[in-house]
């Protein structure tokens, strides 16, 4: 297996996290899942910074965001799949 460029979890996480610099826009990103040491691919659809987020699906506006299996927020805005996650787009749900 070639190494990853996004870890995930657990399957029910909406997010992964980038583990490699300089991940552009448009790469086939292989992607593992902690938890089960499965795969799968997914396309970045912009430049996204290591330990940043990206999301798994589709993600609307009010939608819990899922990391280690656990709610980590609420989306703020609509996210696509293959898009990066940060303050722009999550908050948390404690205020």
């Amino acid at each position: 297996m070639s190494n990853p460029q996004l870890l995930v979890h657990e399957k029910k996480d909406t997010v992964g996290v980038v583990v490699v610099e300089g991940l552009k826009a448009g790469t086939d990103m292989l992607c593992v899942v902690t938890h089960d040491n499965s795969d799968f691919r997914l396309t970045a659809k912009m430049d996204i910074p290591i330990g940043h987020k990206v999301a798994l699906k589709d993600i609307k506006k009010g939608d819990t965001i899922w990391k280690y299996g656990q709610d980590i927020g609420k989306a703020v805005a609509d996210i696509g799949k293959g898009e990066h996650l940060h303050v722009h787009n999550v908050k948390t749900k404690r205020w």
